[in-house]
């Protein structure tokens, strides 16, 4: 043990010791003989009795070059065994964060350090206080491999040279704070899950990314996922998680883009100014009310062209036109970003920006559907019988047999889930407002069981006809018999999804084609679009 002034520092006394730090403008100054009656703090590191400097590297801009080499004489009156590099650090404005830590970050770069043979202290006391955050980030990030080093001034009790303390920033070795920080994470990423313990690894994987990117980023966010994912509720968390953590102070503010068109979205999102297009007051818009805070649009592939645009600028610059003005008005907030579809297959068809697209592309999240994560159903269908507890204040539960035939459909294959958690919470409410005395039986899942199977079966169906009819016709479609109706339906689904009629006959296929010798698809895929009178480019449109 290496023994300082009131602190107790492991130093390897095998090595030479060297001090990194900065010349001391203000502190480190003095040319008279009473110099030696005030402290000076990178002169105080060379009058530590158990201390032996084997070298400083001291840090200074060329402005205060005589001050810099008359330090350097008084070191070697107090410690002549002491070797002093002088580095000139040029920086034009010491409160220039950017500028000071590029300086810094080129010195340790160029440094040839040794740790083997040398044991380094960034000294933190001198410099301005954004030259000291630069070192202690450069320490911490072991730019510069070492400890931080402080010198305090001596005390009324104590008029020696003052103190030392080294600070170790290798969270390592403290046990209780690296437990406290996987703590914190550990209950970040709980409350973006809603509390529930889910158990699918991949979506736990993207909650802890997004719990990463929440706390480190205020750059816009896509959340991915059918309808009924979580986006929204995911949103409001990633606010809550930013406000809890004093991220951001403004408003969470939501909409969803369908429910806005035309002129009604440039006024709801950028605002109008009293008299715009007989407007009787003015509108500040979803914009300048998301301020400091969080804006999140749910199905953003619904805007408009022009709002795309206006929202491109807004989310680069923060600023933006209000309706009738020309004066621009100024909003600092993140965006979160949702959508149920494909935004790339969406820029494709000119549908979206592509450059906005690649603005909202930096973070980008998809959320699977429930039937992805039927590991996930049995906790979240806890969660929601516990929520409906907390509201009426009385206990639910599944009898034993009612919740294993329950799970046992929820999480068979065949269960599509295609509302996601809608449909589960949906579930969940309707059993337990259905169960007697908050006792959910065999009976009652019984005819929730069946209840969901003709809800999803005409879903499919309803779906089925809806994309016949696009290529068809609404007459036409409703003369197909259900065979043909729901053979046709796959066919053109699996043609929009690739390029060509080969690629959709390898698809559609796949699995006669290693039985043949000679293979033509494509031309089986023309010929049965031709018993509908349709040909690729009708699909494809």
């Amino acid at each position: 043990m290496y023994r300082y002034k009131y602190k107790y520092i492991n130093l390897d006394m095998t090595k030479g010791i060297v001090v990194i730090g900065l010349l001391g403008t203000t502190l480190d100054a003095g040319k008279s003989p009473a110099r030696w009656n005030r402290w000076r703090p990178t002169i105080s590191l060379f009058q530590q009795e158990d201390m032996l400097i084997g070298r400083l590297e001291l840090l200074y801009d060329r402005r205060h070059t005589n001050l810099a080499k008359h330090l350097v004489d008084d070191i070697a009156l107090v410690s002549p065994e002491t070797e002093v590099s002088l580095v000139q650090h040029n920086i034009a404005d010491p409160w220039d964060f950017e500028e000071v830590y590029g300086a810094l970050q080129d010195f340790a770069l160029g440094y040839e350090f040794d740790p083997a043979a040398e044991d380094y202290l960034i000294h933190i006391t001198t410099g301005s206080h954004v030259a000291q955050i630069c070192l202690y980030l450069l320490t911490e990030s072991r730019y510069l491999p070492g400890r931080l080093l402080q010198t305090s001034p001596p005390t009324k009790k104590d008029p020696g040279p003052g103190s030392t303390s080294i600070i170790d920033l290798d969270l390592s070795k403290y046990d209780n704070l690296a437990q406290r920080f996987e703590t914190e994470r550990d209950n970040a990423t709980s409350y973006l899950k809603g509390g529930v313990e889910t158990r699918n690894k991949a979506f736990n994987a993207m909650i802890e990314r997004i719990e990463q990117v929440a706390i480190r980023s205020d750059a816009p966010v896509l959340l991915l996922g059918p309808t009924g994912a979580g986006k929204s509720h995911l949103a409001q968390r990633i606010y809550d998680l930013k406000k809890a953590r004093h991220i951001v102070e403004g408003k969470f503010v939501s909409i969803n883009c369908a429910t806005i068109k035309g002129e009604q979205a440039m006024s709801v999102l950028f605002g109008h100014r009293r008299g715009f297009a007989g407007a009787a007051t003015e509108r500040r818009g979803l914009l300048r009310e998301a301020d400091k805070g969080v804006l999140f649009l749910d199905e953003i592939d619904e805007l408009g062209m022009d709002e795309q645009a206006v929202m491109l600028d807004a989310i680069e610059h923060g600023r933006f036109y209000v309706q009738g003005s020309d004066r621009e008005a100024q909003s600092n907030f993140q965006l979160i970003a949702g959508a149920n579809t494909d935004l790339s297959a969406a820029v494709r068809e000119g549908r979206f920006r592509a450059d906005l697209f690649a603005r909202l592309n930096l973070w980008m999240f998809q959320l699977p559907g429930l039937a992805e994560r039927r590991e996930d159903i049995e906790p979240n269908l806890e969660a929601e019988l516990n929520k409906l507890m907390n509201r009426g204040e009385s206990k639910i539960a599944f009898a034993a047999d009612a919740r294993r035939k329950y799970v046992k459909f929820a999480i068979d294959p065949s269960s599509p889930w295609s509302g996601n958690f809608r449909d589960l919470s949906a579930s969940a409410t309707r059993m337990a407002t259905l169960s007697p005395r908050g006792r959910i039986t065999a009976g009652i899942v019984d005819e929730e069981i069946a209840r969901l199977k003709s809800q999803w079966s005409a879903g499919e169906q309803n779906d089925d006809f809806r994309l016949v009819v696009e290529v068809l016709g609404e007459a036409h479609a409703s003369d197909l018999d259900r065979f043909d109706l729901v053979q046709l339906a796959e066919v053109i689904r699996t043609c929009r999804s690739v390029a060509s009629l080969a690629a959709a006959g390898k698809e559609l296929f796949a699995k006669s084609r290693r039985r043949r010798k000679s293979v033509n698809d494509s031309d089986r895929v023309k010929k049965y679009l031709a018993k509908f009178g349709l040909s690729w480019g009708d699909i494809a449109e």
